[in-house]
């Protein structure tokens, strides 16, 4: 496990050590969070929306007008008459189309940095890429991404474990701050959005203006919330993917080079990099009512953690889980999710992942990591993925 603890991830995520967890359900003192470790039990969650809710922000103090509209925090009925509204956006064709434009963005974005030795594969090619394409989707400038990456580091930087038992001032202090991003968000795709209302228009953002759901038309607060869900996820999970598979392509270069001769290797390469390396190594949720998992009584109103990252790595689904493998088949890894919240950019995501790295190998037959200047993980324990990423190219 040494190929990735050298560039020293979080140490809250235990299994990249290849550690496996105590109890395959446990609850921190600290936090009074409820964290699920094993396979089975993960997707059993995840497959519950009546027992387990979506609906985190009520356990965190967030304010209503952030709950609204989005996709991520909803339960039935009212998530899956939402997600029937962009379902289109991301099906096999639509995703499909976008590849050549992905293709030309790849090459414009490298073109960018064309005779350098060095190339910072996060800030040059991983973050503006798939912020570009959804921007592109959404209707919005993808010029105004330099303010889009602001805002989400603003919100994702702080290290803090938020504790459910006792809320100090520190932790009010980071939600408040976090809140404060999120109403930049919110002004900013509002602005928009209100453009639509007064001039149509056939991108994803004027379809959500249009859309009705029960008869009656999407408020301007319902409209941003679901509008910056599918722009915050539709890149970050991109980003991460595609700069935590170069890494694990880098930590195991026997997998390279047999990526590198045979191609049609590219996708299961990606996929056990995503299994390997989880990008959210978990996913929240809430009980609604007592719940029973692994023998453990979870009571109602309590919340819970689905330690994606640790799933992945459950021996009892995946054998040697340790091992990176790009011939692991099947991998039925959980980090789209699972159940009725699967992601619903996966499809996009595995584009523009798979474009990439074919890209990466055509135009750079040694890049390799910066000797002098190592990766660096973000700080946190609710991403697993890379801060910087210094390659060279000669």
């Amino acid at each position: 496990m040494a190929e990735l603890t050298q560039w020293n991830p979080d140490p809250r995520h235990f299994w990249l050590t290849g550690r496996q967890p105590a109890e395959l359900v446990d609850r921190n003192p600290d936090t009074g969070v409820w964290r699920v470790y094993g396979y089975p039990e993960s997707v059993k969650v995840l497959a519950d929306p009546k027992t387990f809710s979506s609906n985190t922000g009520r356990m965190a103090d967030m304010e209503v007008k952030f709950l609204e509209g989005n996709l991520l925090e909803m339960d039935p009925p009212d998530h899956g008459k939402l997600r029937k509204v962009v379902n289109h956006a991301f099906g096999p064709k639509v995703v499909a189309d976008l590849e050549p434009r992905v293709v030309a963005l790849t090459h414009e974005l490298l073109d960018a940095v064309a005779g350098e030795d060095k190339v910072e594969l996060i800030r040059d090619l991983a973050y503006p890429l798939p912020v570009i394409v959804i921007a592109e989707l959404l209707g919005i400038p993808a010029s105004d991404r330099h303010l889009f990456k602001q805002w989400v580091d603003e919100m994702t930087e702080q290290a803090h474990e938020f504790s459910h038992i006792e809320s100090d001032e520190e932790q009010q202090r980071i939600l408040k701050h976090a809140m404060e991003q999120m109403q930049h968000f919110v002004d900013y795709m509002s602005e928009h959005a209100a453009h639509r209302r007064r001039k149509p228009s056939d991108d994803l953002l004027g379809t959500l203006v249009e859309a009705e759901v029960d008869g009656r038309r999407l408020t301007d607060t319902e409209v941003a919330n679901f509008a910056n869900v599918l722009l915050v996820n539709g890149h970050i999970t991109t980003t991460m993917v595609l700069g935590n598979a170069v890494l694990c392509l880098e930590a195991h270069p026997d997998a390279r080079e047999e990526v590198r001769a045979d191609r049609t290797k590219v996708p299961a390469a990606i996929e056990e990099s995503m299994r390997y390396l989880t990008p959210f190594p978990e996913m929240g949720r809430v009980t609604n009512v007592e719940a029973t998992v692994a023998g453990k009584v979870i009571p109602a109103d309590q919340m819970v953690a689905v330690c994606l990252g640790a799933a992945n790595r459950d021996p009892r689904q995946f054998p040697r889980p340790d091992v990176f493998d790009i011939a692991r088949d099947p991998n039925p890894h959980l980090t789209f999710g699972r159940g009725i919240h699967f992601c619903v950019g996966a499809p996009l995501a595995r584009l523009e992942s798979r474009v990439v790295l074919n890209v990466l190998l055509d135009r750079f037959p040694d890049l390799r990591v910066d000797p002098d200047d190592p990766p660096a993980f973000q700080a946190g324990p609710y991403v697993t993925a890379l801060e910087k990423l210094p390659m060279t190219t000669i």
